[in-house]
C-alpha cells in the first residue's frame, strides 16, 4: 500500500514545476494557521475565513492533479 502511496509522491513530484511546490506550501500555511490559531476573538473569524478560503484555492487544483496523475497510472 504505501508503496504505490510514495510511487504516485514521486510521480507527481516529477511532473510537477515550482507553481506546484508554491502552491502545496500556501496549502500547507493555511492548514497549520487554521490548527494553531491562538488570537483574540475578534481576528479569529476574518484569520480563519482566509485561511480556509486560501486552503480550498490550494487544495482542490493540487488534489485534481493528484487524481489525474494517479488515473494515468491504471492505464
Amino acid at each position: 500500500m504505501f508503496r504505490g502511496l510514495f510511487q504516485l509522491g514521486d510521480d507527481y513530484a516529477k511532473q510537477s514545476s515550482w507553481k506546484d511546490f508554491a502552491l502545496t506550501k500556501f496549502c500547507l500555511f493555511s492548514m497549520g494557521l487554521i490548527a494553531g490559531m491562538h488570537m483574540p476573538d475578534k481576528y479569529k473569524k476574518p484569520v480563519t475565513c482566509t485561511a480556509v478560503t486560501v486552503f480550498a484555492a490550494t487544495y482542490v487544483p493540487l488534489m485534481a492533479k493528484v487524481f489525474r496523475i494517479a488515473l494515468q497510472e491504471r492505464k
